[in-house]
């Protein structure tokens, strides 16, 4: 690095949208989890909230894919980011990144978006649950608190299968150590399996397990992540003990729950009745004035539905106006968009929208 780097003149600030980035880090966290670091060739300052992601914009094998990743480092070093992802079997992204992305690779990236974070909810005592690699955006925050000297109490509680599998084990350690204030707790789900010595928690977390290690953890702001069952075992123990979920706060990117599943099938078909009885007359035109397409959709079908009757590729990785992939300028007409955090406030004011979260009033022009 040069001192021309840190040149302030030449130094951006990070802002939603694609960036090209470099990998110049892999770290092997675990047997079956690595963290790649990025940053850029123009310096840039990656400001963001602890807590938030990015959305990967990758080549494999000939077809584009998206794929949002929780950052695992803090902004508190702002010239570099992480993330950190473990390798699932079957896994097509994880596993090719895995095994494909090495230093000096560049690649696109979309963001920071997110709500799920520790700067729009301040707390002076805070609870956080993690399980698995559902640790990676509470150690951002950790992180953040720790190198800002940030004046909370912290119970982290994380669950892991094995001694083996505790993510950024000895990091945690060390932060944990420092501040009395910070309070580290790890259970393992089984450790004699390979004769591993563990003389922390075993099993599953448990209301007892909770009492011993946060006696007050109804008084906390909580903040949650991991697989879907362990999130949700945490959400019925909090209900069960009359906790106010305004204070509790999760991030999942896990799969579609089976009744959610059914439920959007029900929809179709419901849709697809009501699309025969529906007089053409009610139908709204959506025009993107860029490739002079055309198309005309139903009330309450979205931007992003009416370009994939066209053939027009918006990319998208969440589907749910998280990532921001989607985003494009709305030049004419007015859409309902309910977004989860994927676009800011600056940018609505701009004219953009989430394509796939927004659904045309009347008739629209979109400049794409």
């Amino acid at each position: 690095m040069t001192m021309n780097f840190l040149n302030p003149v030449t130094t951006q600030t990070w802002t939603n949208g694609r960036h090209l980035v470099r990998c110049v880090k892999v770290i092997q966290e675990t047997w079956d989890v690595r963290t790649f670091c990025f940053m850029a060739e123009q310096p840039v300052m990656f400001f963001f909230k602890p807590g938030q992601f990015v959305t990967l914009e990758l080549e494999i094998d000939g077809e584009q894919v998206m794929r949002s990743y929780t950052i695992s480092s803090s902004p508190s070093v702002p010239y570099s980011f992480s993330i950190t992802v473990k390798r699932m079997p079957g896994g097509k992204v994880s596993n090719w990144l895995h095994d494909n992305l090495k230093v000096n690779d560049e690649l696109a990236v979309h963001g920071p978006v997110g709500n799920f974070n520790c700067i729009d909810y301040p707390a002076e005592k805070i609870l956080m649950l993690s399980g698995g690699v559902g640790v990676t955006p509470l150690m951002s925050m950790a992180r953040w608190f720790f190198d800002t000297n940030s004046l909370v109490d912290i119970e982290f509680i994380h669950s892991a299968r094995s001694p083996k599998d505790i993510i950024f084990h000895r990091e945690l350690e060390h932060i944990f150590s420092r501040i009395p204030e910070f309070k580290l707790h790890i259970v393992c789900e089984r450790s004699d399996e390979l004769g591993e010595a563990w003389a922390g928690f075993r099993g599953y977390l448990s209301q007892a397990m909770l009492e011993l290690m946060a006696p007050d953890f109804m008084e906390r702001e909580i903040y949650c992540c991991g697989p879907t069952p362990y999130m949700n075992a945490v959400k019925n123990l909090l209900k069960n003990n009359g906790f106010d979920m305004a204070h509790y706060h999760e991030e999942s990117f896990g799969e579609t729950p089976a009744d959610v599943q059914e439920e959007a099938l029900e929809h179709a078909e419901q849709a697809e009745v009501e699309a025969e009885e529906m007089d053409v007359a009610e139908m709204l035109s959506v025009e993107f004035a860029s490739t002079g397409k055309s198309v005309r959709i139903q009330p309450g079908e979205t931007v992003h539905t009416a370009a994939a009757k066209l053939g027009l590729h918006i990319p998208k990785a969440c589907g749910m106006g998280i990532c921001g992939t989607c985003r494009v300028p709305l030049t004419s007409g007015q859409v309902d968009m309910e977004h989860n955090g994927g676009i800011t406030d600056e940018d609505v004011a701009e004219g953009y929208i989430l394509s796939c979260c927004s659904k045309p009033l009347g008739d629209v022009v979109v400049d794409y």
